[in-house]
């Protein structure tokens, strides 16, 4: 069986040139009804097999999980996250009721520094979040007007496939599941199910299916996409301060204050913004979690640096930025995934490679488990014999 190979695609804060390396691209832009059945077959049988596998299924051989008591501070709960190894959520729990309270993610920092920007000044922000409790977080998303994230929580043996239907129904990264002690009657926490370990559990258990999925990222919709080209002339009166060539996709340059960059993560619900330089060539990825790195020695006036002096004090094992092309295909970008551990990808044209898109887990996720394929209106009982059935 042939697999796609990731290429070398890794971007440095100082990349001015490209690797050329061999992709697997998509086949005709027109594809012919034989390829058209052969992916949507792919599909049911992908959703078929996730309807008879459980969470538990997707449970790594080992690992850990950590609770954060709502009562504890957001200091040493920011201080849980960034152990080693680093994560970037953990489930919280009210001992006083002795149940699930929800999540803490790096979302909940971006939205503190946000609430102190509005609220207080830097030396009152180091001060205060001392003493802030995890329980006060849902009350700050209020004052913000931020929408509080919704208490989901799914059981081990549920399906995979009604897990993925949860995440992209609430449009949550991860899903949380729990169980319930026996004798006590009271809440566990299991593990907590994320779009990378599902998608990588696809790519794995279901390689076979994935190779018919040869159509391009770009035909199949997958991925938020430049509306226009930022070549294009403006319009007379068209241009202001706010005008982004890029939309509806957020940027930043290496000049842009980290702070600016925090507004677009709070106010757009975002967790990355692409780094481009004055002709739209992607340079870097600003992440949510660079931000949490830049502050955890209480430093909030890191805030007003550059993007680039802050990408200066990023950890020298960034993986870097993983880039691809719309031509690329949904199997070639599903096994990107699986070998790069990837949470998102920029979508680039050109030699040297101009913003065009960018595509999230939750983009992918929900085209694989969405209810049809190309050019159909109802889910029918998938044919595996046509594409074999080994998973």
């Amino acid at each position: 069986m042939e697999t796609a190979t990731a290429p070398n695609v890794s971007l440095s804060p100082s990349a001015t040139q490209r690797r050329s390396s061999a992709r697997r691209r998509a086949g005709s832009q027109v594809p012919d009804r034989r390829q058209l059945e052969a992916h949507n077959e792919a599909l049911r049988a992908i959703r078929l097999y996730l309807k008879g596998r459980t969470a538990y299924d997707a449970f790594p051989v080992s690992f850990r999980v950590i609770a954060l008591d709502t009562k504890l501070e957001v200091k040493k709960a920011l201080e849980c996250l960034l152990s080693q190894p680093p994560v970037v959520s953990a489930p919280l729990w009210n001992s006083a009721e002795c149940k699930f309270a929800g999540m803490f993610t790096v979302s909940d920092i971006i939205h503190l520094i946000q609430y102190y920007y509005h609220t207080a000044t830097y030396e009152t922000a180091a001060a205060d979040v001392e003493t802030v409790r995890l329980e006060a977080l849902r009350d700050i998303e209020k004052s913000l007007g931020v929408a509080t994230p919704p208490l989901i929580r799914e059981h081990p043996s549920a399906s995979l496939y009604d897990a993925a239907k949860r995440l992209i129904q609430t449009h949550a990264r991860r899903l949380p599941l729990l169980d319930n002690d026996t004798e006590t009657g009271h809440e566990i926490i299991v593990s907590v199910l994320t779009q990378y370990r599902l998608l990588k559990f696809i790519a794995i258990n279901c390689a076979h299916q994935i190779s018919y999925l040869h159509m391009s990222l770009r035909k199949l919709g997958i991925g938020t996409y430049v509306t226009a080209s930022p070549n294009s002339p403006v319009q007379e009166g068209e241009k202001s301060k706010d005008y982004n060539p890029y939309h509806p996709i957020a940027t930043a340059t290496l000049t842009t204050p980290v702070f600016d960059v925090v507004h677009m993560f709070s106010e757009r619900g975002i967790s990355a913004v692409p780094i481009i330089d004055e002709n739209g060539i992607v340079v870097n990825l600003y992440e949510t979690v660079d931000v949490i790195t830049l502050i955890k020695s209480g430093a909030y006036q890191s805030l007003g640096l550059t993007i680039g002096e802050a990408l200066n004090k990023r950890s020298a094992d960034f993986p870097g930025v993983v880039i691809c092309n719309s031509s690329d295909s949904l199997g070639y970008l599903i096994q990107l995934i699986k070998q790069r551990r990837v949470h998102r990808l920029v979508v680039v044209e050109g030699e040297k490679g101009r913003l065009l898109g960018i595509i999230t887990l939750s983009d992918v996720l929900r085209y694989i488990v969405g209810d049809v394929g190309i050019g159909e209106s109802v889910e029918s009982t998938p044919n595996l014999s046509e594409i074999g059935t080994e998973l």
